[in-house]
């Protein structure tokens, strides 16, 4: 089992922030700092940590919130590309400094959108920016525009995954679910960003998007793909990929598979037919084109896992988009762990799979999950 997020987030943490706040602000109380942080840490998970030391923060820092906002970014440590890094739980030492801001600077627009352009660059302000967007809108969103066009992909991608209406581990941008219309702005601006990191955010904003209104999510894409580069054309595909999952016709016709698919399901197997906890199935089949002409087929398949109280719940798997060439036949198959997972949790009985043709679902057959 991996190692819990927190134990990455222990108490070398607030002594580190400690010591590089005394180093630029003497008069910071170190030893009441700790104690006040340290107190009842220890139960706590990785976000609480995090909204524990910045309340810390708050109480042993000035009292005016520009004067402590200004030792904070004193304090800050270089700026380090994240994609440079190594990936793993290091910028994470920012998260209470994002914190302080989202919690105390609402009322103090300007530092707060200094610091958010500072922390971003080495963790992300994705978090810390919703308040402002709630509080203070249009100014938030004009900032956001400007910070579009930045030297920085750290700042470029928090206008596109600080804007994302379901953002995980966050609230939802409520406003924006039932308008995007201000978001689909500010992500005109980045779809064509020379950096993957910030278009793959602005493909999972345009994904958020399309879960509250598909219709809006099919009408751009289908007007970004003019003229479209590569690079655009991945950032499309990754945008549609929950709507290809849902079978939406919009989305469907955007990548050229709107069409029934023309082709003939053969060779079949689930194998084992009856398989136990923590082992794999491996699903297979052969793909023929009925047709004289080429056809473009996506192709995934469904596996409708049971419940605890015995219903069941789709999962999608992608495989493949084909071009199959006229009475051409291609094989497919893809091996399904069904070890414990935190995302997922099996229960015995019998699972059905069906293919998934340019979203439409033909019957593959079944197999038994068995308990240890």
């Amino acid at each position: 089992m991996a190692e819990p997020l927190k134990n990455h987030f222990g108490a070398e943490i607030p002594r580190t922030i400690a010591e590089m706040i005394v180093a630029v602000y003497p008069a910071f109380p170190t030893a009441q700092f700790l104690r006040t942080t340290l107190k009842d840490y220890e139960p706590l998970e990785l976000m609480p940590r995090g909204r524990h030391i910045a309340r810390a923060l708050r109480r042993h820092l000035p009292g005016d919130y520009e004067q402590a906002i200004e030792i904070l970014l004193a304090s800050l440590g270089p700026d380090v590309p994240k994609q440079a890094g190594d990936g793993g739980m290091a910028p994470f030492f920012y998260m209470p400094h994002t914190m302080f801001v989202a919690e105390y600077g609402l009322d103090h627009f300007e530092p707060s959108m200094r610091a958010q352009y500072e922390l971003t660059q080495r963790f992300t302000a994705e978090f810390s920016i919703r308040p402002f967007l709630e509080r203070h809108r249009e100014a938030t969103l004009a900032r956001l525009t400007q910070w579009a066009t930045d030297p920085s992909p750290d700042v470029r991608r928090l206008v596109s995954e600080g804007t994302r209406p379901r953002l995980p581990w966050a609230p939802r941008l409520r406003a924006f679910q039932a308008d995007p219309q201000p978001v689909l702005a500010l992500l005109d601006l980045l779809k064509d960003d020379p950096d993957l990191y910030v278009r793959r955010s602005v493909a999972n904003n345009l994904n958020d998007i399309g879960k509250d209104h598909p219709a809006l999510l099919a009408q751009t894409a289908k007007a970004w793909m003019r003229n479209a580069t590569e690079e655009r054309r991945w950032l499309i595909r990754h945008a549609l990929r929950s709507a290809v999952k849902r079978g939406e016709p919009g989305a469907l016709h955007v990548l050229g598979a709107g069409h029934e698919a023309q082709v003939v399901v053969r060779q079949r197997s689930i194998t084992p037919s009856r398989v136990r906890m923590g082992q794999s199935v491996t699903v297979a089949f052969e793909l023929r084109n009925s047709q004289s002409k080429p056809q473009r087929v996506l192709v995934d398949f469904r596996i409708h896992f049971v419940k605890a109280n015995g219903s069941t719940t789709p999962k999608v798997f992608k495989l493949k988009t084909l071009e199959l060439a006229p009475r051409a036949s291609v094989s497919l198959k893809k091996t399904v762990s069904l070890k414990p997972m935190t995302t997922r949790t099996h229960y015995p009985g019998q699972h059905r799979v069906e293919i998934l043709l340019n979203g439409r679902a033909k019957p593959l057959g079944t197999f038994e999950l068995l308990a240890r």
